[in-house]
């Protein structure tokens, strides 16, 4: 090791080198270091963090490395990492703590931020455990030292910076209940000192206005107490008027934190909050203005989950109504950030601008308050839409969709009519955000207002309708997108009725949905999946009249996924493609193969073609990926359901795939899946299944047994048990002593795990459920 202590700097280098060869050598050595000695490993990547003479380059990997040495996202990985730290010797992990604490010191922030940031993964570990108790007071006393020392303020300056840094991070690793009510003082005491507008750097005030918002979570005591509470509310909202950007935007993310935590508290300060947030709309830079609108999102979604607790019967929640208050001031302000749109957003789903922020913001607003919204945005939709201006109209047509969801139907039903004309009109507006903000609000409105009483769409005004929407099938992609979840969304809405006013124009649909998943433009934006995906709906919604059709798709789709097995594959990009084309096919013969096993009288045709179904879903395994193999074992499970017995002819051919599904640990939902297939399989060929249940068996207990299966699947597997059980009957007489042994170790897990979070309650209710499905 002390050869790799020299090269230690000019691996970390080649690791960031533009020479591929040079990069993968020096992550080979990487590899090969951490696997040689841990603690040595960790050692010296801190001593080359810690070395102020060392390259800033250097440094910043040894942190990175450090990080993803004690910590990973795979959680088998993580826990194993977890027991390598634990299991190294106190004083070497003593040498390395201090080694951490004191590069927090150093002139550079390529290393005290990389420092700061293990010193949080090495605290996950260790404060939980009791392991690291002096951590907080350590901190604190360096940066008291720091705060007193009469010379290099420079220095100490930062030094107090990079404390804040680190009890930030540490307080996001660590649960709130890790430390101890004084421990939490004395970090919120030293914050939001850092906070205060009379610190002179705002660097100092950045770092501990984002270590409040990391720690707000530990200081439910602190805001139960008055005073306590006052002064914290103080340093935020001066912070949100401090003459620093960043500043201004994290402390409005600290309000916004505090609604969601601390929503019961806000009376005496909501009225300052609300001075605070208009401010920022009106005349702060965008990003600050967006994050302002977040704060009144997130007390629209406290204040709608206790209404629902309200309906539920729930009478100890506790309702300010502050939305219902500010609906006077706040909707107009919302309202005016609906016209400062930028240009060529819609062609970006992921944009985000105050436009689209107040947006979002006017509904969740809708759906807290619902009709008393109503009147109040209307007035100002035909205002707008009545102008010839296009930011004028989209914010018009944009308000109007935005209330959709909330209000009564009562309310909006006349309102709802009276604007499809101007909704078909503008889906030829010659302005490319005009449209395309009209056709998602068609999306909302047949979502919310179709299938309800008064419904707006009939057999009376479907057919314009429909001719409307497929020319504008024809335009953009992002608007052609948004008319097919329209059209998906309006074959929901009658899907419960026998004789649906869609059914003859069924034919006309399906090819026009077709053809936009067939544009050459649909492959590169989210047009193919959008159209596939209404064509589902369609399908799915679809009456009896319309079953001949459907078995002709059903060729269709097979002409279709064959031609994917010749496309020329000469790149990880077209394989993807070929992959994600694939799959959208195999989801669309799924919905197919239960639409026509609906009906007895057309399962014979499709009996008829499951010979060419099988070939093409077992063509479609060859590719390796995880996605396509979902979709087509799903295909494959409704195939089974639906043609019984007469499945049993693909078993032999169709096991080797099952068990790699069930092999298949990294990519968990392709193993879940696999998991309910098997159970639709025997169900669909009950003892005929037999034969093939050791290999099957074998694979599930392995599945059970394994750590690096995600415990999601396991459930599905003790459910599974039972479905084989019913299927062989006393044939699974030979499985009971492995199967009722796992099943045993599963209830007592079940009855004796801590469930401390509301993902642990899930997963032992899932355990229990499956545990009562196999027995």
């Amino acid at each position: 090791m002390a050869a790799a202590k020299i090269e230690l700097t000019q691996i970390l280098l080649n690791a960031q080198s533009a020479d591929a060869s040079l990069r993968q050598a020096a992550e080979e050595q990487l590899r090969q270091l951490q696997e040689g000695s841990y603690a040595t490993f960790l050692g010296e990547l801190c001593t080359e963090l810690a070395s102020n003479d060392k390259p800033p380059e250097s440094r910043r990997l040894a942190g990175l490395v450090l990080k993803n040495a004690l910590d990973a996202k795979d959680e088998a990985r993580r826990q194993a990492l977890v027991a390598s730290w634990v299991a190294l010797p106190a004083d070497a992990k003593g040498h390395i703590k201090q080694l951490l604490v004191s590069t927090l010191g150093s002139g550079s922030r390529d290393a005290s931020v990389p420092s700061a940031q293990v010193i949080a993964k090495v605290a996950s570990i260790e404060v939980p455990r009791q392991e690291w108790p002096d951590l907080i007071s350590v901190l604190l006393g360096k940066m008291q030292q720091a705060q007193a020392s009469q010379g290099g303020a420079a220095a100490a300056s930062h030094l107090v910076q990079a404390i804040l840094e680190c009890l930030g991070f540490v307080c996001e690793e660590i649960g709130p209940g890790s430390l101890e009510q004084e421990e939490v003082n004395s970090v919120l005491t030293a914050v939001v000192q850092g906070m205060r507008k009379e610190e002179q750097d705002n660097a100092v005030r950045l770092a501990a206005t984002r270590a409040l918002n990391n720690a707000l979570e530990f200081a439910q005591t602190n805001f139960e107490n008055e005073m306590e509470r006052n002064y914290i509310m103080q340093v935020v909202c001066e912070a949100c008027v401090c003459s620093d950007v960043e500043v201004r935007k994290v402390a409005f993310q600290c309000l916004d934190s505090i609604a969601i935590s601390y929503y019961e508290q806000l009376p005496r300060y909501i009225s300052n909050i609300f001075e605070l947030t208009l401010r920022a709309v009106r005349e702060d830079v965008p990003e600050v203005g967006q994050q302002a609108l977040e704060f009144w999102c997130s007390v629209c979604e406290e204040e709608s989950e206790i209404n629902r607790d309200i309906d539920e019967g729930d009478s100890d929640v506790v309702m300010h109504k502050f939305i219902a208050q500010a609906l006077p001031g706040l909707v107009p302000l919302l309202l005016e950030t609906l016209v400062k749109q930028e240009e060529g957003q819609e062609e970006d789903d992921g944009s985000w601008n105050i436009s689209t922020a107040g947006a979002t913001c006017l509904g969740l607003v809708a759906n807290t308050v619902g009709d008393a919204v109503v009147d109040q945005v209307m007035q100002f939709v035909q205002e707008n839409v009545m102008k010839t201006d296009w930011r004028s109209r989209e914010a018009g047509t944009m308000a109007f969709g935005s209330i959709l969801d909330g209000p009564s139907t009562a309310k909006l039903v006349p309102i709802v009519n009276s604007a499809i004309p101007f909704l078909m009109e503008f889906l030829t507006n010659p302005h490319p955000m005009v449209k395309d903000t009209t056709a998602w609000t068609l999306g909302r409105m047949f979502e919310f207002m179709q299938g309800v009483e008064g419904s707006i769409i009939n057999s009376s005004n479907l057919n314009s309708i429909l001719e409307r929407l497929l020319v504008a099938m024809k335009d953009k992609p992002n608007v052609a997108e948004k008319i097919c979840w329209a059209i998906q969304n309006l074959a929901t809405g009658f899907e419960d009725d026998a004789s649906s006013p869609m059914a003859p124009f069924f034919q006309t649909i399906c090819q026009a949905l077709l053809t936009a998943a067939e544009r050459e433009d649909a492959a590169d934006t989210r047009l193919r999946s959008s159209a596939y995906e209404a064509l589902n709906e369609v399908v799915r919604c679809s009456n009896d009249d319309t079953l001949p059709l459907v078995q002709q798709l059903v060729s269709v789709m097979l002409q279709k996924l064959a031609l994917t097995f010749q496309l020329q594959v000469t790149s990880n990009d077209a394989r993807e493609k070929q992959a994600e084309l694939q799959g959208l096919l195999c989801g669309v013969l799924q919905v197919l193969i239960q639409k026509l096993a609906e009906n007895e009288d057309s399962k014979p045709g499709l009996i008829g073609c499951s010979d060419e179904l099988m070939k093409c879903f077992l063509g479609v395994f060859q590719c390796q990926s995880a996605s396509v193999h979902e979709e087509a074992m799903l295909a494959i499970g409704s195939l089974a359901d639906a043609i019984g017995k007469d499945f049993g002819k693909y078993v032999q051919a169709f096991v080797p795939y099952l068990e790699v599904g069930l092999k298949n640990f990294q990519e968990y939902q392709v193993c879940s899946v696999t998991v309910g297939v098997v159970g639709d399989v025997c169900r669909a060929l009950e003892e005929q299944v037999a034969p093939f249940c050791d290999r099957i068996v074998f694979q599930l207990l392995q599945d059970l047994q394994s750590n690096e299966l995600h415990r999601s699947v396991k459930p599905l597997i003790l459910s599974c048990f039972g479905d084989i059980a019913l299927a062989i009957g006393v044939e699974f007489e030979k499985y009971l002593v492995y199967t009722m042994g796992m099943l045993q170790s599963a209830s007592a897990l079940a009855a004796t795990a801590h469930v401390g979070d509301e993902e642990a309650i899930e997963y032992v209710n899932l355990l229990r459920i499956g545990i009562f499905e196999a027995y």
